[in-house]
C-alpha cells in the first residue's frame, strides 16, 4: 500500500491537475503498442480448468492458450462475486476503500479515480467492452469506445491499437437453474468436493455446470480463431480469466479457494518478448490479484500507473516485486448482510469473520434457484450431513485458516490448533494491518455508509482519514472475537459518541450473548439511539438474551425508517429468527409493492427483496 494513500485519496482536486493527461513511459509509438484482449468467463474457479488439473473438464482451448502462454497458479479475485470484483478490476481499488464493497451498490468514488482504459483511450486506443459492465458504481461512460453486445476491436480505425474486453456469461451461476433435457458430462463420474454431499440434484448440477464450463471454452476458442484469422495474434497479448470462483454452492460468494481462487492465463507473443516475466508454456506461482490487472495494463502499453492506484504491476517495464499476501473480502450479498476478510499467502488461506453469529447458508432467493442447494437443505434438515458438509448450516467461526495445498476444499479449520499458533497470529495481524492501511470503510454499517454517500465520496474519503476509523474497526474485531475477557470493553463501548462504535458494541452483545443488567439498560436506551442502524443493532441483542419482547418491537419500529438500510439490517435479523418473526408481518408487507418480484436482484430495492424473502419464510 502506497504510503501516501490517505494524503492521496483527500486530495482529489491535486490530483484531477496531476493525472488530467495521460503521461506516456518509454518510447512507444502507436504502430509498435501492443493490442490487449480481455477474455473473461463468469463464475468458475481453477478447478473446472482442465490444465489446473482437472481431467475431468473439457477445456482444450484454454489448455492450449496455456501452452502458449503463462498460467498463473495463484491469482485471486479480491471478492467472490461479481460487481465488487468488477469494480476492483475497473479502477485497480480496493472496493472497501472506497465504500463499494457490498453488492451492486453503485456508490460514487472521488472524481479523480479514472476507469483505468480512459487512460488507454486518451493515449490512442480503441476501447471496446462486449458487454458486461457490472462496476459497482456510478458508470463512466467515457471509458469506452463502444460498449454494447456487438462491440468489438473490428470497429477501430486502421493501425489503432485496441484494448478490447469479451465477457463469457454462458458460465453464469444461472446456466444451473433449469435442467438441460441432455448432458454431455456423465454425472455419476463428476468430482465432488468433500463438503457437498453425494445427491442426484448435486452431480446433475455438477455435471450441466461443466458442460457450460466447455461451451464457454469454444467461445475462448472462437475469438482466438477470429483474433488469428485477423492476422492480429502477433500483436495482442491475450488476457483468459474468471470474474470470481464458482459456481456450486459454497463456492461464488463465499471466502474459500472454491470463491476466490481463479484461473489467469496471459500469451505475450514474441514480438513483445521484452514486457515476458515467464516462458510461454510454464506456470508461475506468483501472487496476483484483481488490484494488479489495471496497473499491469497500464504498464504493458506504456502508460504511467497513477499513484492513486494501490494494485502493483506484474508485467511490462513497471513491474513491482511480488506481492506477499492476497486480500480478499466479502459485504452484504444482495439483500443478505455479512461481513468477511481473507489473507492468502501461498500456502495458507486465513479468513476473519466480523459477524460469527450468522450461518454461512443465510437464505438468498437467487441461490436457492439451484436444485443442488434445496437438496443440501433437505440432506441438513433429515441430518444426513457429516461434518464437513453441515458446517454450511452452522454459524461461523471467528477465524478459519487452511492450508490450501493439504486441504484443497477447505474443511479442516486450523484456527486454534496445536502448532499452527503463530502462522494464526502472522496472519491475523497482516489482516487487521491491510484493513488500517487501506482505510477499510466496510467496518461503517451500510445504514451509515450510506449516509456519508449521500453527501459525495469525498465526505466519505474524509472520515476515513480519521483516526475514528481506527477505533472502529478496533471495536468490530474486539465485539467478533467471542472472547468473554473483552465484554467489560464491549460495554463501556455502547457509550462511544460514534454510532459505528456503539453498532459494534451492541452486535459484540449479541455475538456473546452479555445478558448482564448492565447490558440490558444501555441496550435499552440504544432503542432511541439517534442512528437506525444503532437502533437495529441493540434490538437483535436484546431479542438474543432472551427480551425478545422489546427486540422486536424495536425491530418492526425500524421497518418504517426512511433510510433503506435500516430496513434491510432489520429484516436480516428477522429472517435469522423464523417463524417467531410473525408479529412483524404486518409490517412486512407494507414494504412490499404490489405485482410480481425481478428475476435478478437490482440495485436500488433490497430491503423489498429482503421483505419479499420475509413473508415467503413466513408462509403457514
Amino acid at each position: 500500500m502506497k504510503a501516501c494513500f490517505h494524503f492521496i485519496f483527500i486530495c482529489a482536486s491535486c490530483l484531477n491537475l496531476v493525472f488530467g493527461a495521460v503521461l506516456i513511459v518509454g518510447a512507444q509509438t502507436q504502430e509498435t503498442k501492443p493490442n490487449i484482449l480481455w477474455i473473461v468467463s463468469e463464475d468458475n474457479n481453477v478447478t473446472m480448468v482442465g490444465c489446473y488439473g482437472n481431467r475431468f473438464a473439457t477445456t482444450p482451448n484454454i489448455d492450449n492458450l496455456a501452452k502458449e502462454g503463462v498460467r498463473y497458479t495463484n491469482a485471486f479475485s479480491t471478492a467472490p462475486v461479481c460487481a465488487p470484483s468488477r469494480c476492483t478490476l475497473i479502477t485497480g481499488m480496493y472496493p472497501p476503500t472506497l465504500g463499494t464493497e457490498h453488492m451492486r451498490s453503485t456508490y460514487p468514488i472521488p472524481s479523480y479515480i479514472k476507469f483505468f482504459p480512459r487512460y488507454l483511450r486518451e493515449a490512442g486506443y480503441y476501447t471496446s467492452n462486449n458487454s458486461k459492465k457490472d462496476y459497482n458504481t456510478i458508470d463512466q461512460l467515457e471509458t469506452w469506445d463502444e460498449s454494447s453486445d456487438r462491440a468489438t476491436y473490428k470497429n477501430r480505425k486502421d493501425g489503432q491499437p485496441f484494448f478490447a474486453v469479451f465477457n463469457l456469461f454462458v458460465s453464469h451461476e444461472s446456466s444451473i437453474h433449469v435442467r438441460q433435457d441432455s448432458l454431455r458430462h456423465d454425472p455419476r463420474k463428476v468430482p465432488l468436493p468433500a463438503y457437498h454431499p453425494d445427491t442426484r440434484e448435486f452431480r446433475e448440477d455438477w455435471a450441466q455446470y461443466y458442460d457450460k464450463v466447455e461451451t464457454m471454452d469454444q467461445q475462448v476458442g472462437k475469438l482466438l480463431k477470429e483474433l488469428e484469422e485477423a492476422g492480429l495474434a502477433e500483436n495482442t497479448i491475450v488476457f483468459y480469466y474468471a470474474d470470481n470462483g464458482g459456481v456450486l454452492p459454497r463456492s461464488k460468494r463465499f471466502m474459500f479457494e472454491s470463491g476466490l481462487h481463479v484461473p489467469l492465463v496471459i500469451r505475450i507473443p514474441k514480438k513483445y518478448e521484452h514486457l515476458r516475466g515467464d516462458l510461454p508454456g510454464t506456470t508461475t506461482d506468483r501472487l496476483v490479484t484483481f488490484t494488479d490487472f489495471a496497473p499491469t495494463v497500464l504498464s504493458l502499453t506504456g502508460i504511467k500507473i497513477p499513484d492513486y492506484i494501490q494494485g502493483h504491476a506484474f508485467l511490462g517495464p513497471q513491474a513491482a516485486t511480488q506481492r506477499q499476501y492476497a486480500y480478499a473480502f466479502r459485504g452484504r450479498m444482495d439483500e443478505r448482510i455479512d461481513l468477511s476478510r481473507s489473507v492468502r499467502d501461498k500456502k495458507y488461506r486465513y479468513v476473519r469473520n466480523y459477524l460469527p453469529h450468522l450461518i454461512y447458508a443465510q437464505h438468498l432467493p437467487y441461490m436457492w434457484l439451484s436444485a443442488s442447494m434445496k437438496s443440501w437443505e433437505k440432506e441438513f434438515a433429515a441430518g444426513h450431513l457429516n461434518a464437513a458438509q453441515a458446517a454450511f448450516w452452522k454459524e461461523k467461526p471467528s477465524e478459519e485458516l487452511y492450508d490450501v495445498a493439504g486441504d484443497p476444499d477447505n474443511v479442516n479449520n486450523l484456527a486454534g490448533k496445536p502448532g499452527y499458533e503463530d502462522i494464526l497470529k502472522k496472519m491475523r495481524k497482516v489482516n487487521h494491518d491491510q484493513l488500517i492501511s487501506s482505510r477499510d470503510a466496510g467496518f461503517i454499517p451500510e445504514a451509515i455508509l450510506y449516509e456519508f454517500l449521500a453527501k459525495g465520496a469525498d465526505e466519505l474519503s474524509r472520515f476515513t482519514a480519521t483516526k475514528e476509523l481506527d477505533k472502529i474497526i478496533e471495536t468490530a474485531e474486539i465485539a467478533s472475537s467471542r472472547d468473554v475477557k473483552n465484554v467489560s470493553i464491549i460495554l463501556q463501548r455502547l457509550g462511544d459518541a460514534d454510532p459505528s462504535i456503539r453498532y459494534w458494541a451492541a452486535t459484540g452483545c449479541t455475538i456473546l450473548k452479555i445478558n448482564s443488567a448492565d447490558a440490558k439498560s444501555q441496550l435499552l436506551n440504544l432503542l432511541q439511539d439517534p442512528e437506525g442502524a444503532v437502533r437495529v443493532a441493540a434490538a437483535e441483542a436484546l431479542y438474543s438474551v432472551g427480551d425478545r419482547e422489546k427486540g422486536l418491537k424495536g425491530l418492526v419500529e425500524a421497518l418504517s425508517h426512511p433510510n433503506p438500510f435500516v430496513k434491510v439490517q432489520s429484516l436480516n435479523v428477522l429472517q435469522g429468527m423464523g417463524k417467531e418473526a410473525l408479529p412483524a408481518v404486518d409490517a412486512v408487507r407494507k414494504l412490499v409493492p404490489p405485482g410480481p418480484a425481478t428475476p435478478m436482484p437490482q440495485d436500488d430495492n433490497f430491503d423489498v427483496r429482503a421483505a419479499r424473502g420475509l413473508l415467503e419464510t413466513l408462509k403457514p
